[in-house]
């Protein structure tokens, strides 16, 4: 989340008008994130989250994201429940720019998960997993293998200013990657951002999975790879906690069965789920986006990850 786009209160108050919310009572941007402008909006007697869709969010792909929402929370899954106006629409457009309201879910996200904080969340995303099974909805993966070199190509005539030999070092993994990709492994919709802050906890309880604008249509499996990459890493260390990883991978198995392909795959899985995050973020390292409270992350915390993987086999999946 972050904020991109200045809204009034004169245009909030107007765009509220559309819903039965009730007054507007206070809002403030959200500084976190980095692809839409984020408020969290007082109205009545309850808060909303408000979102507008900024330039590198196809317009397009916002009722998808929209849908799945609905899709999921009508399924049990704890996420927010995009909000209907009084025409029964779930997107309007305030300063410009495409936008929704979606509840807000309590809780706060886990700087340093435990173990149950893990087998909630892969707990959690088994079931999103089968909740979507059978979601009409279809968006292609925008950051799938079949992408990452055109972000390399961006990217690689600064890469070596940040390290001598970087280039080479990313053109290698690339090659491996796109020639030892699987092309049997299990499909369907994905979060594909499930990270510590794209979910919530009151102590050890789960109370919401949010921020799905990333979500689309590919390997279940490459999902769990981002999720474990993000919740099972001692930052200090660079190193996989492995005690983390076993209690999300066993209860995520324990929900949806894993196949053969998948435990075959797992360890190019995880490798193929760094990579990405490394070459994005060394991406928006050298083509930042202009806003007003953006956070650009350092890639280097994904090499790091990427490295040990390369060294180290995974617990098994």
């Amino acid at each position: 989340m972050a904020v991109y786009t200045d809204v009034s209160a004169e245009d909030l108050g107007e765009f509220l008008a559309s819903y039965q919310l009730g007054e507007l009572k206070s809002y403030k941007g959200i500084a976190e994130g980095v692809e839409n402008s984020n408020f969290l909006v007082h109205a009545g007697d309850s808060h909303y989250i408000l979102t507008l869709y900024e330039k590198r969010v196809a317009a397009g792909d916002v009722p998808f994201f929209l849908a799945l929402m609905e899709h999921l929370h009508a399924r049990g899954i704890t996420c927010p429940q995009p909000v209907k106006n009084r025409n029964g629409e779930t997107l309007g457009r305030l300063c410009g720019r495409p936008a929704a309201i979606v509840t807000f879910l309590d809780g706060m996200w886990m700087r340093r998960p435990d173990p149950p904080h893990c087998a909630a969340v892969g707990d959690a995303l088994a079931h999103m997993h089968l909740a979507g099974a059978d979601f009409a909805g279809k968006r292609n993966n925008a950051l799938s293998v079949a992408d990452w070199r055109a972000l390399y190509q961006q990217a690689a005539p600064h890469a070596d200013k940040v390290q001598a030999g970087l280039a080479a070092a990313i053109e290698q993994e690339l090659s491996h990657l796109e020639k030892a990709w699987p092309r049997d492994l299990p499909q369907g919709v994905i979060h594909a951002d499930l990270f510590r802050d794209n979910v919530l906890f009151v102590d050890e309880r789960l109370t919401g999975v949010i921020d799905f604008y990333y979500a689309c249509n590919d390997a279940l499996a490459y999902d769990l790879a981002v999720t474990v990459n993000d919740w099972c890493f001692d930052l200090r260390s660079s190193a996989l906690n492995t005690e983390l990883a076993r209690w999300l991978i066993s209860r995520y198995a324990a929900v949806r069965h894993v196949d053969k392909a998948e435990q075959k795959a797992w360890p190019l899985v995880l490798r193929a789920a760094a990579f990405r995050f490394w070459l994005s973020r060394l991406h928006d390292w050298h083509f930042p986006r202009e806003g007003d409270l953006v956070h650009v992350k350092d890639p280097a915390e994904y090499r790091h990850k990427l490295e040990h993987h390369r060294r180290h086999a995974p617990p098994a999946l």
